[in-house]
């Protein structure tokens, strides 16, 4: 029997032997590519601009026998595979540069042949005060604004001027990602932006860990049905490219208000924290502390991405607070408010207030009044000033505004379809920076049509009206219990509250109008854009406030 076993083994042997040369048959011709030919056409090229119409634009087309797919690799540092041969280059060192193209041509099994070429062409496009903001000058580091909603989300990607430049599929809420392991790697991402000599470079630290978008786990080598946190090396320092933007949101008639129009372009694959097969973002907006990018999803350019980054690294225990009270009122005075602190809004406004409100103000006790240790503004059904609704708009105007602080204002909710209560803060300089640049904080806006949903706002250039920062959470009976409504308003930070409840945060900076005096403004509004339809059963109902507090 050993006999027989050593032959069947030697056999064996002989056999893979030849079936592993016959393998070797399967690639086919393995000669290297040849007659490799590129073509560099700039564009815009004309006899008056030799060297293209300044975007930095040259489109590549190579070709050579038996190649089955090519590499380009250009002397700015950047490289891109380019199957078919096909590839559109934008340059982006201003003026006139010549630059060196390397096409390396791919056969069969793997072996590979290589040209050069040079060309010679102009860019025009420089952003370097984006440049500064990403890098201080020299180096900075970037961090998700993870306590801000809205730091990711997706939305569509299309030619509709009214939803393509923000997410309006999805924003994840303040800290989402920390509540799973599967996620919360994202969080961990330190992108850091510097300057070697002119160039601008590159890095993402993300623990050894990417969250990946479902549709791209198979390049970590993993597959996943969600999106999770999976290994993966980011690769190391990348160049960055600066071009301009030509995506949809260019073409919106209020396109100047919506992005900045800079594309942010990584070598090698880079990516920003997030991996959805996309190494060009466009960056919407930046300051010296907060930015906010957008990036078509590779293999899906119906949807698009959006990405928040801030300086500070994000902190789900935030400290700062201030405790110190400046000024109050507890209502304790039975009559009409203080005149020493509050003054009236009157009247319907102008076109509702701005909102379409449906509600005449007045200072009449059946509408405004201090009883009983609370402050209470009625809105009710009657004909008032020319409007079927009257109600009150109380405001510190004049009277008495601050820069930074915490505010608190415990207070029960009306109730009732079409009304909408406000709690929030105006820049005292609105007479001369006209709204929205003088900035406005909503501590806290709620509509009967949707009861219990609490709102915090902020209104300033970019993001105002129908496109405000804006996040939301339910807390359950408003409007048959008192709760603190709270803002925490530092240089850095603005943050609000329902009791202990982050509702919203946005990271702060000179860029921004909350840097200046704001006063206190109360109201109930009925019906309008935010209020909607009007029940028609509805008669009266009281916003309760026990305090108005301010601490710095």
């Amino acid at each position: 029997m050993k006999k027989y076993n050593k032959y069947f083994v030697l056999l064996f042997a002989l056999l893979l032997a030849i079936s592993c040369q016959n393998d070797d048959y399967s690639f086919g011709d393995l000669s290297a590519p040849s007659n490799i030919k590129v073509t560099a056409a700039l564009v815009g090229k004309t006899a008056d601009d030799p060297f293209g119409d300044g975007s930095g634009k040259v489109k590549l087309i190579a070709t050579a026998d038996n190649a089955v797919s090519f590499k380009y690799t250009f002397s700015d540092g950047t490289s891109a595979n380019a199957p078919g041969g096909h590839f559109e280059k934008t340059f982006t060192k201003t003026g006139v540069n010549k630059y060196t193209v390397t096409v390396i041509a791919y056969g069969r099994g793997g072996v590979a042949s290589n040209t050069t070429v040079e060309v010679e062409v102009l860019s025009n496009f420089s952003d370097p005060e984006a440049v500064q903001f990403l890098t201080g000058g020299t180096s900075k580091k970037w961090y998700w604004s993870a306590s801000e909603p809205g730091h990711l989300g997706v939305g569509q990607n299309d030619s509709d001027a009214t939803k393509n430049y923000y997410p309006n599929y999805y924003s994840a809420g303040a800290f989402e990602k920390a509540a799973s392991p599967t996620s919360s790697c994202l969080y961990e991402n330190v992108l850091t932006f510097s300057l070697d000599g002119e160039q601008l470079k590159f890095e993402l630290d993300n623990g050894g860990s990417t969250f990946f978008n479902a549709a791209f786990a198979s390049v970590a080598g993993g597959s996943s049905p969600d999106d999770a946190c999976l290994a993966y090396n980011t690769g190391g320092v990348k160049t960055v490219s600066l071009s301009p933007s030509e995506s949809v949101v260019m073409s919106n008639p209020n396109h100047q208000t919506q992005t900045r129009g800079t594309m942010l372009n990584f070598s090698d694959n880079g990516f920003m924290g997030y991996y959805i097969g996309q190494s060009s973002y466009e960056i919407l907006s930046i300051t010296a502390n907060r930015m906010v990018v957008r990036a078509v999803m590779g293999g899906n350019p119906a949807l698009a991405w959006y990405h928040t980054f801030t300086t500070t690294p994000p902190n789900q225990n935030p400290t700062t607070d201030y405790t110190n009270l400046v000024w109050s009122d507890e209502f304790d005075v039975d009559g009409a408010p203080d005149p020493s602190k509050w003054v009236y809004d009157l009247g319907r406004g102008d076109n509702g207030w701005g909102n379409n409100e449906k509600q005449n103000y007045t200072n009449s006790a059946s509408n405004i009044k201090v009883e009983g240790g609370f402050l209470k503004i009625t809105a009710k059904k009657e004909a008032s000033g020319g409007a079927e609704y009257s109600s009150a708009r109380l405001k510190t105007d004049g009277k008495y505004a601050f820069t930074y602080g915490k505010v608190e204002v415990r207070a029960k909710l009306p109730s009732g379809g079409g009304t909408w209560p406000a709690i929030w803060m105006l820049g005292q300089n609105y007479a001369t920076k006209i709204w929205p640049a003088c900035g406005e904080i909503d501590i806290m806006e709620h509509v009967g049509n949707a009861q219990n949903l609490v709102h915090g706002t902020f209104h300033y250039p970019g993001r105002f009206g129908g496109n405000a920062n804006t996040a939301s959470k339910t807390i359950p009976n408003v409007s048959t219990e008192f709760h603190v409504y709270k803002t925490i308003w530092s240089p850095a930070s603005i943050t609000i509250y329902v009791d202990d409840t982050i509702i919203h945060s946005l990271p702060n900076d000179g860029s921004l109008p909350f840097n200046s005096d704001f006063f206190l403004i109360l109201n109930v509004a009925m019906g309008g854009n935010l209020g909607g339809n009007i029940d028609p059963a509805f008669t009266q109902s009281t916003l309760e406030v026990d305090y108005v507090k301010v601490y710095q």
